[in-house]
């Protein structure tokens, strides 16, 4: 009779279908109040944490407005004609994964540079890789490139970039570590670019906790 009766008065109702959304909704909100819990609890924990000592970069460097919330170069200065920037970041973050496990706790002290040597009036600058460590400075590429522009990070990759670096003379090495040097690009920028980066990997964890919290907290419009 009951069956007749819901037949008579048109569709059945999906009553299994009904109780699995309300399941499924409970669900997610006791899953979405412990990513909060636990977003919140991170973002507290993180908070606390007692920043480096301050650390100045070498007198003949400035330090480029802005930096902290944006990518892009870090230090800038100018040598004769020239106007140097310096880019950072640490040389794990760009290595596969599991590449530098052997090196423990000496990741953190392996700084990737990006260094971009430019000349007025010329489209092109000299650009070098390198690596940064407390008591040297190792260069791994070299290469004249269009110069580094906001709006336009990325290069055209398929220019020819010249040989590879270990690949050049010894003669010539040797010329290009003198020419960085003569230019400030030396183990003493180290202590400061290291602080920077702590700074900033803490500014952008407490950034990352806050927008993925405002994310799932935010209400859907009625």
């Amino acid at each position: 009779m009951w069956h007749r009766a819901f037949a008579g008065g048109g569709a059945a109702l999906p009553w299994r279908s009904l109780a699995r959304r309300s399941l499924f909704a409970g669900a997610s909100s006791a899953v979405d109040s412990i990513i909060l819990r636990s977003l919140k609890d991170h973002y507290l924990e993180v908070s606390k944490m007692t920043p480096p000592p301050k650390v100045n970069p070498p007198s003949s460097y400035t330090i480029v407005k802005g930096a902290l919330d944006q990518d892009g170069p870090v230090l800038r200065r100018s040598y004769k004609e020239e106007e140097i920037n310096i880019s950072v970041m640490r040389l794990s973050n760009i290595m596969p994964s599991g590449a530098d496990d052997d090196d423990g706790d000496d990741s953190i002290n392996q700084l990737f540079l990006h260094v971009e040597v430019s000349k007025p009036g010329r489209d092109d600058s000299l650009q070098f890789l390198c690596g940064l460590y407390p008591d040297a400075v190792g260069i791994h590429s070299v290469c004249l490139r269009p110069k580094v522009t906001e709006s336009s990070r990325l290069t055209d990759m398929t220019k020819y970039q010249g040989r590879v670096f270990q690949e050049l003379e010894q003669k010539m090495r040797d010329a290009f570590h003198i020419f960085i040097e003569t230019r400030g690009i030396n183990e003493k920028l180290f202590p400061f670019l290291q602080a920077w980066l702590y700074v900033k990997d803490h500014r952008n964890l407490m950034r990352w906790f806050k927008s993925v919290g405002t994310f799932i907290n935010e209400q859907k419009p009625a």
